[in-house]
Parts: C-alpha cells; sequence; structure tokens
C-alpha cells in the first residue's frame, strides 16, 4: 500500500517526465526554424547566384557586342581612310544592330567617333555594346588608331651614310644604303643591305651596318661583334628598305591643298631667290623676299664640285606681310625658302617646289637660324620639306637649333662643304635637331677633315610618329591600335 511519501515521489516523478516532453517540442520548434531559416537562405542565394550569373553571361555578351563595333570601325577605316562619321555625313552617335550566327539581333552597339586633329592620323572610337534581354547592361570600350607616319625614325636614309664621331642619335635609324657609324646610338641602327663597299674607306665590303671605332669590326663573313659602347640598342642588317616612292606626289598634294585652303605663294621673282619665313608664338609669320644673298669670301670656293654650292646666307630682303598660320598648317613656297623663329602650340607645315619636277629648277630650304619650339608635348609640331635639299648655311649659327620634322625629297639634309678658306664660319660649334631627318641623299652637316659643326645631336620627337605634322607622308594606309580601355 502507498503511503504518503510514496505519492509525493510518484508525483515528483510524473512531474520530471512531463517536463523532458516540452522540452523535446522545443528543440524541434527551434531546430525546424533553424532550417526554415537556412533553406530561405539556401533558396536566396541559389537564386541571388542565378541572377548574378545571368548578369554576369549578359556583362560578357555586352563586352563581345562592344569589342565588336570596335573592329568595325577598323574595317570601315581600311576601306575609308579619313571617313569619321561611319559613312553618314553627319555627327554620330552610330547604332548598329548585333546578330548571332543564326542571324537573330540579341544586341546592338553605339560609336562614338573623334577624328583627328589637324595633321595626326590618331582616330578615338568609343563602342557601347548592350543586349536586347537586359538593356540595363551595358559594356563600353575605347580604342585609339592610328596610320605609323615617315616620321617613324630619328633619320631615315635612301643611301649610304656616314655618322662620324661627335655625333649621338636619340632615336632608330635606318638606312637603304650601308651605315658607317662612328658616334654613339641610343637606339636600334638597321641597314637593308647585308654588306657594302664603304664610300669613305673604298677597300672590301663592309658589314651593312658597322664602326671603325676601336676595336675596328672584322669584316664579312666574320660574326657581327657586339659593341654596346657604340650601338646601345643594337644594330640589325638586313632589313627590308624603306619605300622612299611617292613622297614626291605627297609634295605636290602638299601643294594642292595649300593653293586650296593654306597659304601659297609662286616663285619669288626672276631677281629675287626666295622667301624668308620668320615663325610667331600668336601662330602668325612675317614673310619676306629675299633680294640679295651674301657672297662667299675671297678664296672661298666650290673646291668639292657640289651642286648648288653656294653661301645660303641671306645679305637683303624685302618684308611682304605678316599672315596666320593657315588653319590646315600648310605653308607652300614655290622657290628656295629661308625658315627661322619659334611658334607656340601650332602645328605647320613648310614645304617647298616647283612642278613639274625639274633636276634644274628644284628648290631647297635652308635654315640658318633657331627654328624652335615652345612646348614639347606634340603642342608644337613643325615639318620642312624641300623638294632638293635642306641646309644650313656658310653663315648659320654657331651653336644651332632646330625643331621638328626635316625632308629632303631628292636631296639631302645637311651643309654644303665650307674650307678653312671661308672665313672661320667654316668650324660651326654645334647642331641640335630634335624631330627627325629623311634623306633622300646621304645625310651630314660635317665632313671628315673635322668642318662643318663639331658637335651634332640628334633627338627623335616620338609625338611624330602618330602624330604628324599635317600632310607629313605616311608609311601605309592600315591603322594601328595604340590604346585601349574597357571604360565600364
Amino acid at each position: 500500500m502507498m503511503n504518503l511519501f510514496d505519492k509525493k515521489r510518484s508525483g515528483a516523478a510524473g512531474g520530471g517526465a512531463g517536463l523532458q516532453k516540452g522540452q523535446l517540442s522545443l528543440l524541434v520548434l527551434i531546430f525546424a526554424a533553424v532550417a526554415v531559416l537556412i533553406l530561405s537562405g539556401l533558396l536566396v542565394w541559389a537564386n541571388n547566384r542565378q541572377t548574378s550569373a545571368a548578369h554576369d553571361v549578359n556583362k560578357a555578351q555586352a563586352f563581345d557586342v562592344a569589342e565588336s563595333g570596335i573592329e568595325y570601325y577598323r574595317w570601315h577605316l581600311a576601306h575609308a581612310h579619313t571617313d569619321y562619321q561611319d559613312g553618314t555625313g553627319h555627327a554620330g552617335p552610330y547604332v548598329h544592330p548585333f546578330y548571332n550566327k543564326n542571324g537573330v539581333q540579341i544586341g546592338q552597339f553605339s560609336l562614338a567617333i573623334t577624328a583627328p586633329p589637324t595633321g595626326s592620323t590618331v582616330v578615338t572610337v568609343t563602342s557601347t555594346g548592350t543586349i536586347l534581354t537586359d538593356t540595363t547592361v551595358s559594356k563600353t570600350i575605347t580604342v585609339k588608331m592610328a596610320i605609323a607616319s615617315f616620321a617613324k625614325y630619328a633619320a631615315v636614309l635612301n643611301a649610304a651614310v656616314r655618322f662620324g664621331p661627335g655625333t649621338e642619335v636619340f632615336g632608330p635609324i635606318e638606312s637603304n644604303g650601308g651605315i658607317h657609324f662612328d658616334g654613339l646610338a641610343h637606339n636600334l641602327v638597321s641597314s637593308a643591305v647585308a654588306s657594302y663597299q664603304d664610300p669613305d674607306e673604298g677597300g672590301p665590303n663592309v658589314f651593312g651596318v658597322h664602326t671603325e671605332v676601336a676595336p675596328i669590326d672584322p669584316l664579312p663573313p666574320s660574326p657581327v661583334p657586339n659593341r654596346p659602347d657604340v650601338f646601345i640598342a643594337g644594330r640589325q642588317f638586313p632589313v627590308p628598305a624603306v619605300d622612299f616612292t611617292g613622297i614626291t606626289s605627297t609634295l605636290s598634294s602638299i601643294q594642292s591643298s595649300a593653293q586650296s585652303a593654306g597659304f601659297y605663294r609662286g616663285s619669288s621673282g626672276k631677281n629675287n631667290y626666295g622667301y624668308d619665313i620668320v615663325l610667331k608664338t600668336n601662330d602668325t609669320f612675317d614673310l619676306y623676299t629675299v633680294t640679295k644673298l651674301t657672297s662667299a669670301p675671297n678664296g672661298c670656293s666650290n673646291s668639292e664640285s657640289q651642286d648648288g654650292w653656294g653661301t645660303w646666307s641671306i645679305n637683303a630682303e624685302t618684308l611682304l606681310g605678316n599672315y596666320p598660320i593657315p588653319a590646315n598648317g600648310l605653308i607652300f613656297l614655290g622657290d628656295n625658302v629661308w625658315v627661322r623663329g619659334q611658334i607656340n602650340t601650332a602645328r605647320v607645315t613648310i614645304a617647298s617646289g616647283v612642278f613639274p619636277d625639274n633636276v634644274s629648277t628644284r628648290t631647297s630650304i635652308t635654315v640658318n637660324n633657331s627654328l624652335t619650339y615652345t612646348n614639347f608635348n606634340g603642342s608644337d609640331i613643325i615639318s620642312l620639306i624641300a623638294q632638293n635639299n635642306i641646309n644650313a648655311g656658310l653663315y648659320s649659327d654657331d651653336t644651332l637649333s632646330i625643331d621638328g620634322a626635316l625632308m629632303a625629297v631628292n636631296g639631302r639634309v645637311g651643309r654644303y662643304y665650307y674650307s678653312s678658306s671661308c672665313s672661320a664660319n667654316y668650324i660651326r660649334t654645334s647642331i641640335t635637331l630634335d624631330g627627325m631627318i629623311a634623306s633622300n641623299q646621304r645625310y651630314g652637316f660635317a665632313y671628315t677633315d673635322s668642318t662643318g659643326y663639331i658637335t651634332r645631336n640628334i633627338i627623335y620627337d616620338a609625338n611624330l610618329f602618330y602624330n604628324p605634322p599635317p600632310s607629313f607622308p605616311l608609311t601605309s594606309d592600315n591603322y594601328d591600335e595604340i590604346y585601349w580601355d574597357e571604360v565600364n
């Protein structure tokens, strides 16, 4: 028989069992809630992941569409080199549909095209791609394309050439003939010939690019020695020849463009010698008629029998007027020309020639006084293109600075030979060319007997490569990509 004490114990035991059941139910509820939360989170994550993946796919497709816009306009420029309005004749943007391989439109690209500044070849194309399934997604790519100009070298020549001691060149050099180099080259020196007979030395053939700085190069077919003391970036030969053909037609087209929209003058007159141009920093120039040249001193003669020899130095002139540099940057004069002065944020090509082209009437350009830039960031650009020679005359500055691209279409860039009988000016101290040289014949401002300019510095202006002077000759019709950026 159960007593009171047993009942109490029995009641206590029954209450404990009930509490355990309640705790179990609570745990079940907690775990269920947690499970629901985790499952909901997983579903949300999975949905977001699916949405994100779809978004990524859409972005990738939009990128492909934008890139196809760039490739389309590269193709367009290959067929229409100077069309910067997508063949429409009006301002953009220019929108094109984009189709998949089945011919179904899946998106479109919109093109914004910035034409090159005067004289430059740099075209900026911005392509924005979108897709039809999600118009909130877009990708934008900006690319700059350009055609390399003839000014891709510090010096480019169509004949054998010698760079003597005292010459320092910053920039690539290339010649269709051999190169005798005894100075210091900071960039690659290349020749189109494997070997040649040096006209200064005679004797057996030497390497296409060779030096006589001790120790003198061996003769072919010996291995070409490494000479970093002369060729810091090395030498290379043979390489493909540079195409000089067509430059005469370029000069003729500059004449036509100057006549139609630039500045043009024909002959200076029967009793005159040409024109003198003084460039100014206010985007104008003074133009003079040269009425008298300085005669050679007694005993100073053309001892080397050079064609066109003379002092090429002005004695008297008459001012014609002050004129603005034309918007297209082209000045063409049908006579010999002297150039000096300074520019500030101007782009100008000064060319001289007489057509039809005849050896006896070819004209030259002479720089006796410094011709300089104010800015060296590409905003100042000068080119001198002469039908015959680019000269420095007898009475040129002792320290002469020339900024710009110099091109002698049929002749040479350099100085005539003046002996010790030609006054103290037969020797000059230094000439610095900051730009480039293109010379059809042998270049040279000094001679092997130490006459001319003792120190010669040629510094390549890389701004000329894709940002050449107005109407400067180009190396091809092909656009190269020089800048690429994914904007978004």
